[in-house]
C-alpha cells in the first residue's frame, strides 16, 4: 500500500497541475485539512529538483494564506465553523486545553513549532490564534518565517541530496515510515507530558 501511495504521489508530482494541487493542499492544511502539504511537496521536488524553490515559494504563500483563513475562522466564526471542524478531527480537547493556558508568547511558540514540525497541528494553532485575538500582523510574519523556513529547508535538502534521498526512500520506504511514525509518537508523548 505504501509503495502504491508513493508511486501515485510521484506520478502526481510530475504533472503540470501539480503546483496548483500543492497550493490547494498547503492552503487547506493551515486552516482545516488534516493532510500535510509535505505529502505532495517532497515528491514534487524529487521529481523536479530544479523547481524546488519555486515549489517552496508556492507552498509558503498558500500555507500563510490558509493560516490567515484559520485565524479569521477562529476570530469571527469559532462556534459556527471552527468547533465542528475541531470536533470532526478529534482536536477539540487539544484546542480547549491550549485555549485555557495561552498568552501571546505561548501562541508565538506554538506557531513556530507547528509551522516547523506540525506539533501541534497547524490548523489548531491558526484557529487558536484567532480565538485569542493574537495580533494578525505578528501572526503573518511568524507564519512566513516558520512555514517558509520549513519548506525552503526541505527544498534545499531535497535539491542538494535529491537523487540519493530518492533511492534511499525507495529502498527503505517501510522502515522510514515506521521510524517517522515512532518519532512522531515519542515527540507527541513528550509534548503531552510536559503540558
Amino acid at each position: 500500500m505504501l509503495r502504491n501511495l508513493y508511486a501515485w504521489t510521484m506520478a502526481l508530482a510530475a504533472r503540470k497541475a501539480a503546483a496548483w494541487w500543492l497550493a490547494i493542499i498547503a492552503f487547506v492544511e493551515s486552516s482545516f485539512f488534516l493532510v500535510p502539504a509535505d505529502v505532495l511537496f517532497v515528491p514534487m521536488v524529487l521529481a523536479r529538483p530544479r523547481r524546488a524553490y519555486f515549489y517552496a515559494t508556492i507552498a509558503t504563500i498558500a500555507s500563510v494564506l490558509g493560516g490567515i483563513l484559520g485565524w479569521t475562522i477562529g476570530h469571527y466564526a469559532f462556534e459556527a465553523i471552527a468547533r465542528p471542524v475541531l470536533v470532526f478531527y478529534g482536536k477539540l480537547e487539544t484546542f480547549e486545553g491550549l485555549a485555557q493556558s495561552v498568552d501571546w508568547k505561548t501562541i508565538l511558540i506554538l506557531l513556530v513549532t507547528s509551522g516547523l514540525a506540525h506539533l501541534p497541528p497547524i490548523k489548531v494553532v491558526t484557529i487558536l490564534s484567532g480565538v485569542a485575538n493574537f495580533n494578525l500582523g505578528l501572526f503573518i510574519v511568524s507564519a512566513i518565517i516558520a512555514r517558509g523556513g520549513r519548506f525552503f529547508a526541505l527544498a534545499w535538502l531535497l535539491n542538494t541530496y535529491g537523487e540519493e534521498m530518492r533511492h534511499f526512500i525507495e529502498k527503505r520506504l517501510s522502515l522510514i515510515s515506521a521510524i517517522v511514525a515512532g518519532a512522531l509518537i515519542v515527540v507527541y508523548g513528550a509534548y503531552v507530558l510536559l503540558h
